[in-house]
């Protein structure tokens, strides 16, 4: 496949362009040079990449010069395009990604999700979309309610597609998925490809074209990535110290629970660090003032469970601290992928109490990498794990297997 190095190479607008350059965009991203000439084709397209690919603009800013080259009038209710996302928060930017790429050229979009008042979004669908992002819940909920009409949809996006399966959404996406036309082009992004997900693109997509660039279990290069070993009792006086160096001056924290993300930020705004918190107990309106404020500088540390590991696009963070390794080691990969994006630098911390080796050395065995632990940090604590020593045995098991 030819190596596109520029977006003014793709058959795009000239006032899309000019948004792509505005916007700061360089090169396109591996998933952006494959994926965009087949859909603007017309091509239906499954894409595999992880986060923070550029995943996003490789299927809008096809779709909007598909929808500028061919202007129609929407029918109330209608929507010419439709992407189906797991989180409120992916969703909205989602849908700015759109608004943005697409200033000036005059089409309607909207951002339909659950946690907020429905009558706004009723108003949105009823002048008719060229360009609806939603949720699974909340989009049922307002077709089965009369709000939608899917008959002249024309692109369906389903986003994020194991990340719909990890949240146990499969089923309100399929359902979706049964409302839709059978005529329509159809794009497919998933970071990994489990069974289930195999089988709903084998039946979603006609004669796809396959784009997969950068493994799910391979860590962006440019992340620094250090593990800190610690008593558990130490985790609030380590971050504090961590916290008090300026060059920590973009904070992604990651903990397992909505409680112990309260309990950090209780033990934070003891300091003069401004920070916020957002998770599945936090309103919706006050989440995304948390994102803004992060997104903006006025918050420095921006504490968080899985719910913003993935799909939550924030430039520049410097430093992404997992206060609590998590259960699933894909989920390792999301957290630090919120840095180092975009060919920027990154560094990860990991803090590490005995009762998590375990998690340590599943994450190694997925990352395929050997983890050395930074002893210079004031709360260092010695932990025996032969994790090194586990891998190595592993090969000379395959190794004699094959001997024999």
């Amino acid at each position: 496949m030819e190596t596109i190095l520029e977006f003014s190479a793709f058959s795009l607008d000239a006032a899309i362009l000019q948004q792509v350059t505005e916007l700061g965009y360089g090169r396109p991203t591996p998933i952006q040079a494959q994926g965009i000439p087949p859909v603007l084709q017309g091509r239906d397209l499954l894409g595999i990449a992880k986060t923070g690919s550029g995943k996003t603009a490789a299927f809008a800013l096809p779709i909007i010069e598909r929808l500028n080259q061919r202007p129609e009038t929407v029918s109330s209710r209608g929507t010419r395009s439709l992407i189906l996302s797991p989180t409120r928060e992916l969703a909205g930017q989602i849908e700015q990604s759109f608004k943005n790429y697409g200033q000036g050229l005059n089409l309607k979009s909207a951002v339909v999700y659950g946690g907020v008042g429905k009558q706004p979004q009723i108003d949105a669908l009823e002048l008719g979309l060229d360009i609806l992002v939603a949720t699974p819940g909340r989009l049922l909920d307002l077709y089965q309610r009369g709000h939608i009409d899917f008959s002249n949809l024309e692109f369906f996006v389903l986003d994020e597609a194991d990340m719909m399966l990890d949240m146990g959404f499969l089923n309100d996406v399929k359902k979706v998925i049964d409302l839709l036309p059978d005529e329509k082009q159809t794009l497919l992004f998933s970071a990994t490809m489990p069974e289930a997900i195999e089988k709903l693109s084998e039946n979603l997509l006609i004669d796809p074209i396959r784009v997969e660039v950068d493994s799910s279990s391979t860590v962006v290069e440019s992340i620094e990535q250090k593990i800190y070993t610690l008593e558990k009792c130490n985790k609030p006086y380590l971050l504090n110290s961590l916290l008090e160096n300026p060059e920590f001056r973009s904070v992604l924290l990651f903990c397992k629970t909505k409680f112990g993300a309260d309990r950090i930020i209780e033990g934070l705004e003891r300091t003069p660090i401004a920070c916020a918190a957002i998770h599945s107990g936090k309103t919706q309106a006050v989440r995304e003032q948390a994102l803004k404020s992060f997104k903006e500088g006025k918050i420095r540390v921006l504490v968080a469970t899985d719910i913003a590991a993935r799909g939550i696009d924030i430039d520049n963070v410097s430093h992404v601290i997992n206060f609590n390794l998590p259960e699933d080691p894909k989920s390792y990969i999301h957290r630090i992928g919120r840095t180092g994006r975009a060919g920027k630098s990154g560094i990860a911390i990991s803090f590490c109490v005995e009762s998590e080796v375990a998690l340590l050395k599943s994450i190694g065995k997925l990352t395929k990498q050997f983890f050395s632990v930074d002893s210079e940090q004031p709360f260092h604590k010695e932990i025996s794990f032969s994790f090194r020593a586990s891998m190595k045995n592993k090969k000379k098991k395959k190794a004699s297997k094959k001997r024999r």
